[in-house]
């Protein structure tokens, strides 16, 4: 079993940045991929970006590409998600996911992959 505990959260201003951390313990080593999701009030949970556990970059939305970055510190088994020039519409709770599942590319981008989940952390972009 794998624990994921999310920090770096706030309330920042339109155009700011953020950096959100993922700490992964547990077996770690089971780990496919993780990703980052975000839900709004109202709004169904929706991929942000996703890496392999090796650091491979996976993909982004494309409502964040050129924006956000997702990497990994191997060491400190932390998955993180710089988020630069934020906008009003990037306001949710943002969760970070595990998984032990080997797929193609594109099944990363589901939430359904994930078997493993955060508690999230709530991000405020006010205009």
């Amino acid at each position: 079993q794998v624990q994921l505990v999310e920090s770096g959260g706030g309330l920042v201003q339109t155009g700011s940045s953020l950096r959100l951390s993922c700490a992964a313990s547990g077996r770690t080593f089971d780990t496919a991929a993780m990703g980052w999701f975000r839900q709004a009030p109202g709004k169904e949970r929706e991929f942000v970006a996703a890496i392999r556990w090796s650091g491979t970059s996976i993909g982004y939305a494309d409502s964040v590409k050129g924006r956000f970055t997702i990497f990994r510190d191997k060491a400190k088994n932390t998955v993180y998600l710089q988020m630069n020039s934020l906008k009003p519409e990037d306001t949710a709770v943002y969760y970070c996911a595990g998984t032990s599942k080997v797929r193609g590319t594109d099944s990363y981008f589901g939430v359904a992959t994930y078997d493993t989940w955060g508690q999230g952390t709530q991000v405020t972009v006010s205009s």
